[in-house]
């Protein structure tokens, strides 16, 4: 997986990219979801397999994932701008398996869980893999996945970020 950093910065991008007046909430939300599919880590706990279309990358990195959270939380707290939160809050968790695709280890992203439970990755896996854990984080190998991450997730964010601010310039 990519980090939690490298997530959360893409839904933050995303929510400016799509709507560049979110408000606190919405940008939250987008932070969060992008983030969110990583919950999935937690069926480790319970026995539940890597491959199991409900443990790691399978249905919470899926696209009926992303629409079914999208939806529930645009619903619930969209009120009248309720298609622009489906749209930045589908986009930011869906980034959460598109990120994950492109990274250098694991056993894919189930996309299309529950319907397909085969596993994908990108033909481009540039993103070094995030180690599962705070202590495995902070090693030689969380500085590389630091430095990936830099390259491949920071650096593209902050130049979209600084195009639009000095597009509305």
């Amino acid at each position: 997986m990519a980090s939690l950093f490298g997530h959360g910065l893409v839904g933050f991008t995303l929510s400016k990219v799509i709507d560049s007046k979110s408000n606190r909430l919405l940008l939250f939300l987008a932070v969060v979801s992008a983030i969110l599919p990583d919950i999935d880590v937690l069926a480790f706990n319970f026995g539940i397999p890597y491959l199991h279309p409900l443990g790691h990358r399978g249905f919470t990195h899926s696209i009926i994932f992303a629409i079914m959270w999208a939806l529930l939380l645009a619903f619930l707290l969209g009120k009248e701008r309720k298609k622009l939160f489906f749209l930045i809050l589908f986009f930011s968790t869906l980034s959460h398996g598109i990120l994950d695709a492109l990274t250098t280890g694991g056993k894919g992203v189930g996309f299309f869980v529950p319907f397909n439970n085969d596993r994908f990755f990108f033909p481009w896996q540039i993103i070094k893999v995030s180690p599962i854990g705070i202590s495995k984080f902070f090693s030689k190998w969380g500085m590389q996945v630091i430095v990936s991450e830099l390259k491949y997730i920071a650096i593209p964010c902050f130049i979209l970020l600084m195009f639009l601010r000095f597009q509305k310039k």
